[in-house]
Parts: structure tokens; sequence; C-alpha cells
């Protein structure tokens, strides 16, 4: 199967360091991913993250095979990855600048 062998998550990319899920998942329930048993720490919503694997702080989180963001604190395998430990970087503040710049404005 693929880097998720469970049907419940999904990880499009090898370079994935999360699966996202395709259900609503609850704490201590055992899955399968890369071929081992993965224990989630916690809920996870239907499309949220779970780390693959490790994660340091400050490394990129990427999700179907894109950098979408940085861990803002060290998140291990198993744990849910969202907003309370990882900050976006789907459109970093200095691409608005520069088009502001480019446009004239000063906002």
């Amino acid at each position: 199967m693929g880097v998720a062998d469970d049907p419940r998550l999904i990880a499009l990319s090898p370079r994935d360091n999360v699966c996202v899920a395709c259900a609503d998942l609850a704490a201590g329930e055992r899955l399968i991913v890369d071929g081992a048993p993965l224990g989630l720490d916690a809920n996870v919503a239907l499309g949220h993250k779970v780390a693959r694997h490790d994660i340091a702080a400050g490394a990129d989180i990427v999700k179907y095979g894109a950098r979408i963001g940085i861990a803002t604190r060290a998140i291990g395998r198993g744990q849910h990855v969202h907003v309370h430990n990882m900050k976006s970087g789907y459109l970093p503040t200095y691409t608005l600048d520069a088009a502001h710049r480019y446009l004239g404005r000063t906002e």
C-alpha cells in the first residue's frame, strides 16, 4: 500500500511528514502508517493532520508534497498537527508586502 497504510489517513507524497484524516479519529486509536503501528495522542477531526514521524521545532510541515507551514514546537509521531503546534506557510506576509510596494500602496 501507500505511505498511509490505513484507509482512514491519506498522504500523497513520500515527502509528507503528516497524514490527513479521512474520518474523525479518536485518541488512542491504533493506525498503520509506513508499515508500523501509530497511536493517536488526541482526537483528530476529519481533514486535520497527524504527524507521520517526529517533527523538530522549526522544521517544515509537508502535506501533499508541498510545504504548508513550520512546526512551532517539537511534534511527536502520532500527534495532532494543527494551529497549536504549527504556523501556516501558505502566504507569507513578505509576499503581500511586495505586492503592495509594486502597487504603490503604503498600508
